[in-house]
């Protein structure tokens, strides 16, 4: 069999496999094919991810072949092929289907699990209809204990039979399997024998019905996993499958996915960009919605990044790719939450630990229902023969362990799909007990780059001052330099030649522009060229009570005006802290900046502030933060690495690009502080959600135990009480699909 999931061409005694396994409803099968191939000789780091339905597993071809593994995952009742074969075989299936050759329905009648459903159905029906309409030439002398005493006709007996006999046969023989593949306590083994014993005791109409609603059952599982699973293909959709290759002065279709970087393509208006990459021509609006959630499109130039994903909303495009398709900011943000699914919440590691131990428990009381009534009271063994085996169906944990990872996967695509992006449930369950954020000032509650807030012009016009600075200041990348520059370019002032510039180091730059000596530098600077007008100083220690860095310009050796400079608070910053505040969350800013500055942007977004620190006092504070209760960092994911990983969850915020997605434990792909409450309402809701799903499960498996034995319910209720709380619990997990994370 070809598989390109090999990962060394040369076929190494161990191969490294990852496999598509289609045919899991629940996390328990995951469980039980992990189990089964642990039992194979030679295999190691077994990974099967329920969500994605992928496998990895690394194989010593010399202990176990890999059709051997392959074998013993089909055993199981699971289809197997190579990740990427059968991703292909996805693609052309979809294909066919949207032909319209091959109706939605045809596809349904093809799976396995359909065509046993209706077959068990149809054949219960007909029993059920074959024994009612018979003349009842006789009765069967026994009695079907179920809520009151009714007698069974021989026709009606053996007329259900077939559909008993039929579920027995393809459930009983997967129990089997699982059971020397390590699982003998699977819900294939419990429902088996309650099948069995109810056709030994007569109560064949009844075994009908259970290995029926437990076909039933399953369907609605795969259903409502396939929902969930919805999550991950929509982002997959925001692809598109074409882009427009521009080549020899000619643009021409080619599948996105073939794009490599340094190609060229053209982004007509209202069309996808198909890859990550740079503006080389053109200027437009894009909205970016898609990937980071921001509602309002932004205008990119010529030089600018764009995200794969985004939609061209004006102007025609020419954009410079820059990532290949396996490695864009979608497909990375789908193995980012791909690889987070996979990893396990504790409430998720505790349930399962729960879980080995409920169910053999649950068996023990259901052995002991039928025989110890019998033997110590003399009560009737059919009675409770039949009791015990609807214990059985009550044992069975799929709801349990569904529970929470359900929830935990729809809140990780909810959040993925509002760029709100979590590495996993341990994270999402630490941010909802989270009672404290602590943030880093620039980038963060700041937009990381100094903008011009004041102008005042001492002589001439504010125009003409900032002007001049602009023309001296011209070529410079210091940070002021900047941002006078964009100041400038924002009213539209022409630059003016300049010449003889030059930088005087830690103090100012000077230029010679129409003929005169501009200088642009620190208050000090201005001070040495000449004495300060009493109104110029006022102003000076004003803006520099605000946090503002003031410049001075400087005409021929006279002080000219000045130009105050910050980095501002995002627009959102204040909101975003009251919300968290109105969570109960605890708002503090750790900053390296110097006391003034540090407190002036604290106080206009509303928290304390603690200035001057160094990466190690900021480390040395969050661990004096965490003695009260969980905390979370959140930082621009450039300088607070230290930060991020001693609190106990960080939070990079970095515009969707690497740095976001690839530090801390969580990453915010819209620079916007409120999303970070946005994400504790994410995760909170989430960690209601799993307290919910527990409660639904164990509470009908409680109420269905004390019925089942007090006589009330029987084996085809209990068998709906278990498949019934999973699939509610699955249902209620995807609430969360829909659920708004804003204010």
């Amino acid at each position: 069999m070809p598989d390109a999931a090999v990962i060394d061409a040369a076929k190494p005694a161990t191969a490294h496999l990852r496999y598509r396994v289609s045919g899991m409803d629940c996390p328990s099968c995951a469980g039980k094919i992990e189990t089964a191939l642990r039992r194979l000789d030679g295999t190691d780091q077994i990974r099967i991810n329920f969500h994605t339905q992928v496998l990895v597993v690394s194989l010593d071809e010399a202990a176990t072949p890999r059709d051997r593994l392959e074998a013993s995952v089909r055993r199981l009742g699971f289809d197997i092929a190579p990740a990427e074969i059968r991703a292909a075989g996805l693609d052309q299936a979809a294909a066919a289907g949207t032909s319209g050759a091959d109706p939605d329905w045809r596809a349904w009648l093809r799976m396995p699990k359909v065509r046993l459903a209706l077959a068990i159905g149809l054949l219960l029906i007909a029993g059920l209809t074959l024994g009612r309409v018979l003349p009842a030439a006789g009765n069967w002398a026994g009695q079907v204990p179920w809520a009151g005493h009714w007698e069974v006709h021989w026709a009606l007996r053996w007329a259900c039979l077939p559909a008993a006999l039929l579920g027995l046969a393809f459930f009983g023989r997967r129990a089997i399997a699982l059971a020397r593949a390590g699982s003998p306590f699977s819900i294939e083994m419990l429902m088996s024998v309650a099948a069995l014993g109810a056709i030994l005791i007569g109560a064949t109409a009844e075994a009908a019905a259970v290995v029926f609603l437990f076909a039933i059952g399953e369907l609605l599982e795969g259903v409502a996993a396939g929902r969930a699973r919805a999550g991950i293909r929509a982002l997959e959709s925001l692809l598109p499958r074409t882009a427009l290759l521009v080549a020899d002065g000619s643009a021409r279709p080619v599948p996105a996915g073939s794009l490599r970087p340094g190609d060229l393509v053209l982004v007509r208006p209202g069309d996808r960009v198909p890859a990550d990459g740079t503006i080389a021509e053109g200027e437009s609006e894009l909205d970016e919605s898609p990937i980071t959630g921001e509602s309002i499109p932004v205008l990119r130039r010529e030089g600018d990044p764009v995200v794969a994903g985004s939609i061209n909303a004006s102007g025609a495009l020419q954009v410079r790719v820059t990532r290949a398709a396996a490695d864009n900011t979608i497909a990375r943000i789908i193995r980012m939450v791909e690889d987070a699914q996979a990893s396990k919440a504790p409430t998720e590691r505790f349930i399962e630990r729960f879980s080995r131990i409920y169910t053999p428990a649950a068996v023990g009381i259901a052995a002991s229902v039928a025989v110890l009534p019998p033997l110590a009271f003399g009560l009737p063994w059919e009675i409770w023969l039949y009791r015990a085996l609807a214990l059985l169906l009550i044992a069975c944990p799929c709801a349990l362990i569904l529970s929470t990872p359900a929830a935990i996967a729809s809140g990780l695509a909810a959040g993925a799909r509002r760029g709100l992006l979590v590495k996993g449930g341990a994270a999402l369950e630490s941010i909802a007990r989270v009672n404290t954020a602590a943030f880093d000032k620039t980038g963060t509650l700041t937009e990381g780059r100094p903008r011009v807030t004041d102008l005042f012009a001492a002589t001439g016009t504010e125009r003409s001052l900032l002007a001049l600075a602009a023309a001296a200041e011209n070529g410079s990348s210091h940070p002021v330099a900047r941002a006078i520059l964009a100041r400038a370019a924002e009213d539209g002032i022409p630059l003016r030649p300049a010449r003889n510039a030059r930088a005087i180091p830690g103090r100012a730059v000077e230029a010679v522009v129409t003929g005169k000596r501009i200088g642009v530098g620190s208050p000090r600077y201005a001070a040495d060229q000449g004495k300060l007008q009493a109104e110029l100083g006022e102003r000076i220690a004003a803006w520099e009570g605000q946090g503002k860095t003031v410049v001075a310009v400087v005409v021929d050796g006279a002080p000219a005006g000045l130009i105050a400079v910050r980095d501002e608070p995002r627009r959102d910053a204040a909101a975003g802290i009251r919300q968290l505040q109105a969570l109960g969350v605890q708002t503090v800013m750790l900053s390296g900046d110097n006391r003034r500055t540090a407190e002036a942007v604290a106080a206009s977004v509303g928290l304390n502030a603690l200035a001057g620190l160094l990466p190690e006092d900021k480390v040395r504070e969050i661990a004096a933060l965490r003695t009260r209760g969980p905390v979370i960092m959140v930082g621009d994911g450039i300088n607070d690495a230290p930060s991020l990983a001693s609190a106990d969850v960080g939070i990079a915020m970095g515009g969707g690009t690497d740095v976001a997605l690839e530090t801390g434990d969580a990453a915010i792909l819209h620079d916007r502080v409120a999303d970070v409450a946005a994400l504790v309402r994410l995760a909170r809701a989430t960690l209601a959600n799993i307290r919910q799903n527990v409660t639904v499960a164990l509470g009908l498996k409680g109420v269905f135990l004390v019925t089942t034995i007090a006589g009330v319910t029987g084996l085809w209720p209990a068998v709906m009480a278990d498949t019934g709380a999973t699939v509610l619990v699955t249902l209620n997990a995807l609430r969360l699909l829909r659920v708004r994370c804003g204010e």
